[in-house]
């Protein structure tokens, strides 16, 4: 079994070999040091314009390799994959798509696309934000900073997609006593504020792992086991998640963010 060291180096000396990549990075709590005993590696492959998943699969690493565009939007594609024993992802990164997503963040303009195991989505300055907090182990790399400009932009955008979710749960699902409905109403608004929590203090977001300790809104876990199909017990708990996430943005940042 190699060493961690070890592993890092042969995985980012095979992904470097690989026709059209420029550059490879280790990202998630790994690079950040987050991470647990159990956690898995995540490293992305930027290329420019063309990478052909071929040439992954044939390295001959179990797992499932996915085409250029098949997880969508500026979340382009990867591998999940087991090296070595370890649980290993691979994002695929074009480099000229995210050029233009720094600069648009750094005008504070970005969209919103799903994505899968976010509940939220994702904001397309996502990608930069891998490069912000991810290290560079073959190749050179951007190292961007949190624009400015999306510190003023981004909150309110954020905070306005919550606040018509918890509206609708309020007038549609509370009154018909739909738990499930007005449960992930009250789930999606909280994350969506804690990107807007997160946004404001200029601080990258790459997954929803740690996002609502982060904006300190744990207490949300409480609201939601709150939860009963009376739908007067619904209106209520919608009503207490609204003060809680209204009041949000006066909370400090959370410490190991």
């Amino acid at each position: 079994m190699r060493t961690d060291d070890d592993f890092v180096a042969h995985v980012a000396d095979r992904l470097a070999a690989l026709p059209g990549v420029v550059a490879v990075s280790l990202g998630g709590s790994r690079a950040q040091g987050t991470h647990e005993p159990d956690s898995d590696w995540d490293f992305a492959l930027y290329y420019r314009d063309h990478f052909d998943p071929a040439g992954l699969r044939a390295v001959g690493w179990p797992g499932e390799v996915s085409e250029l565009g098949s997880w969508g939007g500026v979340f382009n594609g990867g591998a999940w994959l087991t090296i070595d024993g370890r649980a290993v992802d691979v994002h695929y990164r074009d480099l000229t798509v995210i050029e233009y997503e720094l600069a648009e963040a750094e005008q504070g303009r970005f969209r919103w696309e799903p994505l899968a195991f976010h509940l939220a989505g994702i904001p397309s300055y996502l990608v930069v934000g891998e490069l912000a907090v991810s290290r560079v182990l073959r190749g050179e790399l951007p190292k961007p900073g949190f624009p400015e400009a999306m510190r003023t932009v981004a909150p309110p955008i954020w905070r306005r997609q919550a606040d018509l979710g918890l509206r609708y749960a309020r007038a549609a699902f509370a009154p018909r006593g739909r738990v499930t409905e007005t449960a992930g109403a009250l789930a999606t608004a909280a994350m969506q504020t804690a990107h807007a929590i997160l946004a404001a203090r200029g601080e990258w977001v790459t997954n929803e792992k740690r996002l609502l300790e982060g904006a300190g809104l744990r207490e949300m876990d409480a609201i939601i086991a709150r939860l009963t199909p009376d739908p007067d017990v619904l209106a209520e708990q919608i009503d207490a998640a609204r003060q809680i996430l209204e009041s949000a943005e006066t909370l400090e940042p959370a410490t190991g963010h």
